[in-house]
């Protein structure tokens, strides 16, 4: 590049020299969020809000097939209602935001701006189930929650997101089983199919799980830099919340009998694992079937006669295929290129003069760079078969990140070389202390990832204390 032109795209931090300036970068370089004024919100700008709208449309889409309903309930919550289940008042308040006035009144009680929506739900299933005919109540509602975040960053860790919340209600145990092991199938298919990350499904430990749940499971996913990222969980609250809220039901032999609920939420967070899972250090890298433009046609000498037409015809043939833009602007090529590699679109068309010539086009990766040449007549066929190979490619590269990434370890020297050395997910055993996981915690600031569905022996002992282990448990350091 001449030293008269200036960088077409501004650099971004390698990865492998940090991390976390890498990630910011890239937040901001591919025009995902700007950062809002109050501490720790963010302005989601209309590219990253693109990519969230696939997201949750694609996730609506399963959670209505799954026969639920969207509803939406309040911002706010009064104090009272809010403490009516001590674990999971007690969960939530330091991360709870207070409106203490309202105008120029102090009001008589402290309102909560919701941090979660469990007890609104719970208050207005008290009022209106009454017998086993109202039974399940399946809702989920689209909103953003705000939760008082002492460390902030955009996606990962905000003090305002958005997320969807199911809140569902079952007439025994098992159905609320049932629906909690469903959604996070859910989840999991979502983010696999879809994003092309690979997860570990499992259940949280007791002192991982939420605030007033039975159980909770979860989704894990791995980073590039070796972390671990929760990125969907589930919840079953049996009927604790049903007792403190009296939620009650006339089965069908007239007995009164307690629902059994479960909760379950994906949130913007993802959006931070899809950066950090698939990104490089030239920008994001985004899977075809969630990327807002799949194809960016870039005219190559368009200034000459036929050039913009051609290409203009090329996109009205291609957008009843593939999701497929153009870049018709007095920009120069270059710049164009390093735009799009910045903002991860999964194919780069290129047409110039000598193209038109022969018929062609070029077709250039995001995921490897590669460059194919395909012949007008072929290329309704071969981009929809290129874009499911990237996809594939995309899963299957951090696939083999995260089995590399996984390590075992029998005692706790092993533990901590590990984390030390190569980071990633652990498996080690753990007998179900709390005191162990609490003193993994405290001297490697690894935590209980998930007790896997799909349980090994890789050792008889607990890998902290030595004594009879009782289940496989995988560890990470995790954001």
């Amino acid at each position: 590049m001449g030293k008269k032109n200036k960088q077409f795209v501004e650099k971004i931090t390698a990865m492998e020299d940090d991390f976390a300036q890498w990630y910011t970068d890239v937040v901001k370089q591919a025009e995902l969020v700007d950062y809002g004024q109050v501490r720790g919100t963010m302005i989601i700008k209309p590219y990253g809000y693109a990519i969230w709208e696939n997201i949750k449309d694609e996730l609506d889409k399963k959670i209505k097939e799954t026969g639920h309903s969207n509803v939406a309930f309040p911002l706010f919550i009064p104090e009272s209602l809010l403490q009516k289940e001590a674990d999971h008042v007690e969960g939530f308040a330091p991360e709870v935001a207070w409106v203490t006035h309202g105008g120029d009144e102090e009001l008589a009680e402290r309102i909560a701006v919701r941090p979660t929506s469990e007890v609104l739900f719970c208050d207005y299933y008290s009022k209106n189930i009454h017998s086993y005919r109202d039974l399940p109540k399946l809702y989920n509602q689209w909103a953003n929650v705000v939760r008082w975040e002492k460390t902030t960053r955009p996606f990962l860790r905000s003090s305002e997101f958005h997320w969807q919340e199911g809140h569902t209600a079952h007439a025994t145990d098992e159905d609320a089983s049932q629906e909690t092991d469903r959604m996070l199938g859910v989840y999991a298919d979502l983010v696999e199919d879809y994003l092309a990350i690979p997860v570990y499904k499992g259940r949280k430990t007791d002192k991982e799980k939420f605030a007033g749940a039975k159980y909770t499971l979860t989704i894990e996913s791995l980073m590039h830099d070796g972390k671990a990222l929760q990125s969907g969980t589930s919840h079953h609250f049996g009927s604790g919340f049903a007792e403190a809220f009296d939620i009650t039901y006339l089965d069908e032999n007239g007995e009164s009998q307690f629902v059994h609920q479960t909760s379950w939420g994906l949130s913007t967070r993802i959006m931070g694992a899809l950066i950090m899972v698939h990104g490089d250090n030239r920008g994001l890298v985004i899977p075809p079937r969630i990327a807002p433009t799949q194809a960016m046609i870039v005219p190559i000498a368009q200034h000459k006669e036929g050039v913009l037409d051609k290409a203009y015809v090329l996109r009205d043939q291609l957008k009843n295929i593939v999701r497929v833009d153009i870049d018709a602007s007095d920009k120069m090529p270059g710049w164009k290129f390093n735009e799009y590699e910045m903002k991860g679109i999964p194919v780069r068309i290129e047409m110039g003069p000598k193209d038109i010539e022969k018929e062609q086009v070029v077709l250039v990766r995001r995921d490897t760079g590669e460059k194919e040449f395909v012949h007008l007549s072929d290329l309704e066929e071969r981009l929809p078969k290129l874009l499911e190979e990237i996809q594939q490619n995309l899963y299957d590269k951090a696939l083999a990140h995260r089995e590399e990434m996984t390590t075992v370890a029998t005692n706790m020297d092993e533990f901590k070389q590990t984390l030390e050395e190569k980071g990633g997910f652990i498996k080690a055993m753990w007998c179900g202390d709390l005191a162990c996981e609490e003193k993994i915690k405290e001297d490697t600031s690894a935590t209980s990832r998930c007790i896997p569905f799909e349980q090994e022996q890789v050792s008889d002992t607990c890998v902290c204390c030595g004594k009879e282990a009782k289940e496989l448990v995988y560890w990470a350091k995790a954001y």
